[in-house]
């Protein structure tokens, strides 16, 4: 689940400049642009600077809401009302925090099979939303259905037989009866994954001060591609947290390609991860931000609440390409910046003018070495990162999908929401690879009510009695893609 994502800051003279500086490169063996730390200029702007390791910084842009102030503001709004408008409101609140802190408690139970020739079935056997591609509104859970998900070629089995057969024709003399078919041999399951838990979805307010949300960028950009989303949700009350990986922004960055391995940068995020992490914390991931934002949800399931999945690609195992042009030097990457930066302008963005130019120059995103950028792409090996380590999750995800997106294809996102338990998959239909920038209000739109929603289980009493598991059987087949 990953991208072929870079680009570089554009400015005049930057074309001669680069083929200068590459020719320095070769020569010297060193990369002229390198990324370090720098100083925050306003110690109460947000930013910190986090060792994960020695030696190794990440600059974290942490915006803590001021519970008191809120509270104060909210206190002298109060004043104007009556005593009685006061205690209604107040029993109101009271009542929306109980709700809000217990939640709705969904039983997840699932069967993975994997056989020897590849093939994959998954059995929803509790109270599971829909896993096809989802366009509903309200997020209900339909109760005890099963959905088996086979990713290789099948055959369809023969319905049941027939109370009343009818006889066959009885052939004509002469002819001999055909041969039955030959018999199948049961298939022997080369791996079962059971899973049967309870979880407990709820809505996350920005009142609520055990809710923090991470935002986690993807190869090439930085913290500052959620400019928008970071300001908009602060402003609500909640607690953001936003790293730069390391050798992006104003992280610092090791000159080694083993520093820039997916398991290297995955421990930079754990570290952070459990630094900030609130009883319910909410994963953004965008393109190779969101294998990250997958492997903490695996590995603290009781701590992640929901994930959020921004044009990640489909549930497949990450390896590098050995035919890419990133398995250049780093030199020539250097010199060929210019066209790499124009590349990605076309191809991120649904429209190349100027207000997406601008984007690009905002801030510190995108500005990364050509070392960094090759180990980047180099050491995105996760074998582990499968269709099966996806199909495992039980924490709800949105999936955001940009219509005009030339890197990601929309049958992958497709895949990704079959695959999945709990799936919402969204398409904006004006947005690209860098939809987030594009649309920002309509994604904080969606993301805000998927943060608000919570599943609706009072028709499950009701569904129960005329509703079981053999009832609702859905086939999705699906292809394998030969080349990841």
């Amino acid at each position: 689940m990953w991208m072929l994502e870079c680009c570089f800051i554009i400015e005049k003279g930057t074309m001669l400049t680069s083929i200068t500086d590459g020719i320095l490169c070769c020569l010297t063996g060193k990369t002229t642009s390198l990324v370090l730390p720098v100083e925050s200029s306003e110690p109460s702007d947000g930013f910190e600077f986090v060792e994960v390791k020695p030696g190794r910084v990440l600059r974290v842009r942490h915006i803590k809401p001021d519970r008191q102030r809120m509270d104060t503001e909210k206190q002298d709004a109060g004043k104007n009302k009556t005593t009685a408008d006061y205690d209604s409101n107040n029993d109101a609140s009271v009542r929306d925090s109980i709700n809000d802190d217990i939640g709705t408690s969904v039983h997840c139970k699932r069967k993975i099979t994997v056989y020897r020739n590849g093939q994959l079935v998954i059995e929803n056997l509790g109270d599971v939303l829909h896993s096809e591609i989802l366009q509903c509104q309200d997020g209900d859970v339909e109760p005890c259905s099963t959905v088996e998900v086979e990713l290789a070629d099948y055959k369809e089995m023969p319905s049941s037989p027939d109370p009343n057969p009818v006889p066959p024709d009885p052939l004509p003399s002469g002819e001999q009866k055909p041969a039955p078919p030959p018999r199948r041999r049961r298939r022997k399951p080369k791996r079962t994954v059971l899973i049967d838990s309870t979880r407990v979805i709820s809505s996350c307010k920005g009142t609520h001060s055990d809710v923090a949300l991470f935002f986690v960028h993807g190869v090439g950009g930085s913290l500052d591609i959620w400019s928008s989303q970071l300001e908009f949700f602060s402003r609500l009350g909640y607690e953001v947290i936003a790293p730069d990986l390391a050798g992006h922004g104003a992280s610092t960055a090791p000159q080694i390609a083993a520093a820039y391995t997916f398991y290297a940068l995955a421990e930079d995020l754990r570290a952070i991860f459990k630094r900030y992490a609130r009883k319910r914390n909410i994963l953004i991931g965008h393109s190779y931000g969101v294998s990250f934002c997958t492997f903490l949800a695996h590995e603290y399931p009781d701590l992640v609440h929901k994930v959020v999945m921004i044009n990640g690609g489909g549930p497949t195992a990450l390896e590098p390409s050995l035919c890419s042009i990133f398995q250049l030097p780093s030199c020539v990457l250097h010199c060929l910046s210019p066209c790499l930066a124009w590349s990605f302008l076309k191809a991120g963005f649904a429209r190349q003018g100027a207000k997406e130019k601008q984007l690009l120059k905002q801030g510190n995103a995108f500005n990364v070495s050509p070392f960094v950028l090759r180990a980047m792409m180099s050491g995105q090996y996760w074998p582990e990162g499968d269709e099966v380590y996806h199909a495992e999750l039980t924490v709800p995800i949105l999936l955001v999908h940009g219509m005009c997106d030339k890197f990601v294809p929309m049958e992958e996102d497709q895949r990704m929401a079959e695959i999945l338990l709990f799936a919402f998959l969204k398409v904006i239909e004006e947005g690209s690879h860098m939809v987030m920038m594009e649309c920002p209000d309509t994604v904080n739109t969606l993301l805000h009510e998927f943060f608000l929603w919570e599943p609706d289980m009072s028709r499950k009493g009701e569904a129960n009695h005329t509703v079981s598991v053999c009832d609702t059987i859905n086939m999705l087949k699906i292809k394998k893609p030969v080349d990841k």
